[in-house]
């Protein structure tokens, strides 16, 4: 008896699967098929070939009309969850330095987000980062990784972690929870006080950590390795907890000084190492052999205006993967990986299919996830988006378009 099926997409240009084959990185499939039931792929290929093997008589049916189909992008570093807006910090910054600006009574930076997003509640923070998620997921986004990091204290981080786990629960966008209790030091304390520093690292290791793995509010702990904020050694501590207590490892490093985060990212090993500005060429090399996924943030990049940008093809020549997330946050209001991924084409020379591997199958590799979403092919979750375009190239042919014609999560339709 033949197997049955749920959905059929049928009448696709093209599908790109992004799974490799030897003359196409991308594995793309000309007028395609997709068949998923119970919220997985069953079959991918040309309808003639499919209707050989599976049953489709009772099977709801979806019309592509000529558009592509690929899989939900998946945006592995966000700061999802925050409060307030730094609009008015963002708009300044094109003609004003930050002395000035903060000479105007505006604080800015990490400390400003700070302060707001612990002026919010827990129901202001989920309906503002629903909203954020709903448009990403309008965009083509079918999961979001999202750090703390703007509360710096227990309460407030619980805060944040908190509604993370909601998120999950109430909407279709698949939220895979961090914490980044280092993200910065607490703006209460000096951190040049070299007790007051200490104090908070202790505190972190002692009563933050064990406190969100034993509620499970995390998967992975972050921290922020660069010149003024952790340093190597207190990175290194911070991590080896979080990995003692079941939370894999993430780091901010080389984003703008070179102290040795990448160096710590590959002894580890971390699952990702991300933003990467400041990385040697050597570095690179040790990334690759530890099978460290490099993170790149072209939004970043462009929204601040870095005077050094991360260079994609010396981190692909020596062998790393790398992954593509918006780095969604106060200061880089960015919820398109479509943006993002034109960003890294343009500005940062990756090619086009680099990009779309590095927002799909590579993003997943930094969520550990890489064995069920990123893909299309048999036995993946059917996370899809289709988009109305002519041609591949347009996704970044056409700048500031929204190609995303339907999304579909788990084999359910949620866009379109």
């Amino acid at each position: 008896m033949k197997p049955k099926a749920d959905l059929l997409i049928h009448n696709i240009s093209e599908v790109i699967t992004c799974v490799p084959n030897e003359s196409d990185p991308l594995g793309r499939i000309t007028d395609g098929a997709l068949v998923i039931g119970s919220g997985l792929m069953m079959a991918v290929g040309k309808l003639s070939d499919i209707k050989k093997t599976m049953d489709l008589s009772q099977v709801e049916q979806i019309d592509a009309k000529k558009k592509i189909v690929a899989p939900g992008f998946v945006d592995c570093h966000t700061h999802l969850t925050f409060g307030g807006s730094r609009g008015k910090e963002f708009a300044l910054k094109m003609t004003k330095s930050i002395d000035k600006i903060e000479s105007m009574g505006i604080a800015t930076g990490i400390p400003a987000s700070i302060q707001m997003t612990r002026e919010e509640s827990e129901e202001a923070l989920y309906f503002s980062a629903m909203d954020r998620l709903g448009r990403m997921l309008k965009h083509g986004t079918t999961t979001v990784e999202s750090k703390s990091g703007y509360g710096i204290n227990l309460k407030d981080e619980l805060k944040q972690l908190y509604v993370n786990r909601r998120l999950s629960a109430t909407q279709p966008v698949e939220v895979v929870s961090t914490f980044l209790g280092a993200h910065d030091f607490p703006p209460e304390i000096d951190r040049n006080n070299k007790s007051q520093r200490e104090g908070y690292v202790q505190f972190l290791i002692k009563d933050m950590i064990p406190r969100v793995a034993k509620k499970e509010l995390a998967e992975f702990c972050d921290v922020y390795c660069d010149k003024g904020y952790y340093t190597q050694k207190e990175a290194e501590l911070i991590l080896k907890t979080g990995i003692d207590y079941g939370l894999d490892a993430k780091i901010h490093t080389d984003a703008y000084d070179n102290i040795g985060g990448s160096t710590l990212a590959a002894d580890l090993p971390c699952i990702s190492a991300d933003h990467l500005n400041y990385t040697t060429m050597p570095e690179m090399s040790r990334l690759a052999a530890s099978g460290v996924i490099g993170v790149v943030l072209p939004a970043l990049d462009f929204a601040v205006a870095h005077p050094d940008p991360f260079k994609a093809r010396k981190m692909l020549d020596a062998g790393m993967t790398l992954a593509l997330g918006t780095n969604l946050n106060p200061g880089n209001w960015t919820e398109s990986m479509q943006f993002v991924m034109q960003l890294a084409c343009r500005n940062h020379g990756m090619s086009l299919e680099e990009a779309m591997l590095a927002a799909t199958v590579g993003a997943a590799k930094a969520l550990k996830r890489e064995h069920i979403i990123g893909r299309l092919c048999v036995g993946y979750q059917a996370d899809i988006q289709i988009w109305d375009l002519k041609c591949f190239e347009d996704l970044i042919y056409r700048l500031a378009n929204n190609a995303v014609w339907k999304v579909i999560k788990k084999g359910q339709i949620v866009i379109g």
